[in-house]
C-alpha cells in the first residue's frame, strides 16, 4: 500500500514507523527541514520538505499513484486543503485528517465534509478520543488501562501488581487451576519497563504491568484476583477546562449521571465559557497548583482527579498534590513519552497518550480485511488486535496447538456466538469467530506476512 502522511510530529511519526514495519511505501511531509531528517535517518521511509497542502509537493510525493493520504499536520486547516488537494486533483481513494478545532465538527456544518464538498473519509479528533479514553479508565477502578472489544463482550484490563498481590509469584499455568470459572488470558507484562510477551511457565513479580483480556461479566472477579476492589468514583475533580476536561464533563453528565464533577480552569473566559454549556458540573476559576483552590474544590474527598491541562509538567505536579491532600487515585494526561518512564517511580495511577490514542485511531482505519479495531497498548510493545477469521484462515478447523504461530504472538479470546472462548492448545477456531490476538512490535511485519493473505488481518 502507498501511503502519504502529512505531518512529521509525534502522530506522524509513529504512524508512519508502523506502516514501514509492515513494507508499505510511506512518504512523509513537513515543513520542517529537521522532522523530515529524522524522519529519513530512522525510517525506512521517503521524507520530502514542503507545505503538504500544495499540489505540487503532494505531487512530488507520489499523489498520483497513492492508497492513502493522512494529514496530521499541526493546522486543521493544511489537514482539510491536503485532502481537498489529494481528492480533487489526484484521486487518492482514502483521506483521513486529524481535525482539533470543534467548530469545524459542530452538528450544525455536517455537511462540509461531503463528498461533494470536503471529502475526507475518516476525520480524528484527538481530544473527543481522549476524553472516551479516560472515561473507559473510570468504568473500572484500580485499572490503568481499559479497552472494551468484540461489542463489549471481552475487555482488555491493564493492571500494576501491588506487593499485596494475590497472583504475584504464580506459574501463569496454574491460573486457570485457581480460578476454573474465571475467562482471563495474560497476553502481556511491562517490568522495569521492558515488554515481556509471557509463557505458561513465567511468573507475575511486584510492580509488573499486567495486560489481559477478560470476559466482561466478570471483570470484578478479574480485578478482585488482582487483589483491586476500589469503588467507581462518585466525586471527581478535573484539572483543566479545555477541550478534553470539557468533553469529559460532557460524557460524565451524559453517561455517569451520579458523579458529582468539579472542573478548576485558569482562564477566567473560559470557565465562565464551560459553565454555562454544562448543567451539572461545577467550574472553578482558579490555578490547580494552588493549595487553596483545592482545598476549595474539596480534593481530600475527591476519589479520582483527572488532570488533563495542556502542559505535561502541570498536570504530574497537580496529580502528585492532590494525592498528598488525599485524593484516592489519579489520571494523568502526558503528551512527552519521555516523562512515560518516570511516572512508574511517582504515586500517579493512570497516565493517558493523546499520541498513542490518535495513532491507535487512526490505525484502526489503515489495516486491511476483516479487522474490527486496532489498539497501541505502549509505545514500542505491540498491538491488541480485534478480527474476524476467515473460512480460508489457517487457524480455522484444526487445533491451535497445529498452528504455527510467529513467537510474541498470543490469541487473547474467541468470541462466538456472544460467547468468550479461552484459546487453547485444543481450541478449533471456526469460521466468522471473532479473534483477539497480541502481536509484539517486532513481529508485527511476520504477523502481516503469514495473515495477509489468508485472514485478510491487516
Amino acid at each position: 500500500m502507498k501511503v502519504i502522511v502529512c505531518g512529521a510530529g509525534q502522530v506522524g511519526y509513529n504512524i508512519a514507523r508502523h506502516l514501514a514495519l509492515e513494507s508499505n511505501d510511506v512518504t512523509v511531509v513537513d515543513q520542517s527541514p529537521e522532522l523530515v531528517r529524522r524522519i529519513n535517518d530512522n525510517l525506512d521511509v521517503n521524507g520530502i520538505v514542503g507545505q503538504a497542502s500544495h499540489p505540487a509537493v503532494l505531487d512530488q510525493a507520489g499523489a498520483r499513484d497513492s492508497d492513502m493520504l493522512i494529514a496530521v499536520t499541526a493546522t486543521d486547516e493544511v489537514n482539510m486543503v491536503a485532502c481537498q488537494v489529494a481528492h480533487s486533483i489526484f484521486e487518492v481513494p482514502t483521506k483521513i485528517a486529524r481535525i482539533r478545532e470543534q467548530g469545524y465538527l459542530s452538528p450544525l456544518w455536517a455537511n462540509l465534509f461531503f463528498r461533494d464538498n470536503m471529502p475526507i473519509d475518516v476525520i480524528i479528533s484527538p481530544e473527543i478520543e481522549v476524553a472516551r479514553a479516560v472515561t473507559r479508565r473510570l468504568q473500572v477502578p484500580g485499572a490503568f488501562e481499559m479497552i472494551p472489544l468484540v461489542e463489549d463482550k471481552v475487555k482488555l484490563i491493564g493492571v500494576r501488581c501491588d506487593d499485596d498481590c494475590p497472583l504475584v509469584n504464580t506459574p501463569l499455568r496454574q491460573l486457570t487451576q485457581l480460578f476454573p470459572d474465571l475467562s482471563i488470558v495474560i497476553i502481556g507484562l511491562m517490568r522495569d519497563g521492558q515488554p515481556i510477551v509471557p509463557t505458561s511457565e513465567d511468573q507475575m513479580l511486584p510492580g509488573d504491568e499486567v495486560y489481559f483480556v477478560v470476559d466482561s461479566e466478570q471483570v470484578g472477579r478479574a480485578m478482585a484476583a488482582f487483589g483491586h476492589e476500589e469503588t467507581e468514583a462518585r466525586r471527581l475533580l478535573i484539572f483543566g477546562g479545555g477541550n478534553i476536561g470539557f468533553f469529559l464533563a460532557q460524557e460524565i453528565e451524559r453517561e455517569h449521571h451520579w458523579v458529582r464533577t468539579k472542573i478548576i480552569e485558569s482562564d477566567r473566559e473560559r470557565a465562565e465559557s464551560i459553565a454555562g454549556k454544562l448543567e451539572k458540573t461545577m467550574v472553578i476559576q482558579g490555578n490547580v497548583l494552588d493549595s487553596e483552590i483545592l482545598e476549595e474544590a474539596g480534593v481530600a474527598t475527591t476519589e479520582t482527579v483527572v488532570a488533563v491541562t495542556n502542559d505535561d509538567e502541570t498536570n504530574i505536579l497537580a496529580s502528585l498534590l492532590a494525592k498528598r491532600y488525599g485524593c484516592q487515585r489519579a489520571i494523568t494526561l502526558i503528551n512527552k513519552g519521555t516523562y512515560e518512564n518516570l511516572i512508574n517511580s511517582l504515586e500517579i495511577d493512570v497516565t493517558v497518550s493523546p499520541r498513542n490514542i490518535t495513532v491507535s485511531t487512526i490505525l484502526q482505519h489503515i489495516r486491511r480485511g476483516r479487522i474490527h479495531s486496532v489498539h497501541t497498548l505502549r509505545e514500542g510493545f505491540g498491538e491488541l488486535i480485534e478480527a474476524e477469521a476467515l473460512e480460508t484462515s489457517e487457524l480455522v478447523g484444526r487445533p491451535l496447538k497445529e498452528v504455527n504461530l510467529p513467537s510474541g504472538v498470543l490469541l487473547g479470546a474467541i468470541v462466538r456466538d456472544g460467547q468468550m472462548i479461552c484459546p487453547g492448545g485444543s481450541t478449533v477456531v471456526e469460521p466468522h469467530d471473532r479473534i483477539v490476538l497480541f502481536a509484539a512490535a517486532e513481529v508485527i511485519r511476520k504477523v502481516e506476512k503469514m495473515f495477509s493473505v489468508q485472514l485478510e488481518y491487516f
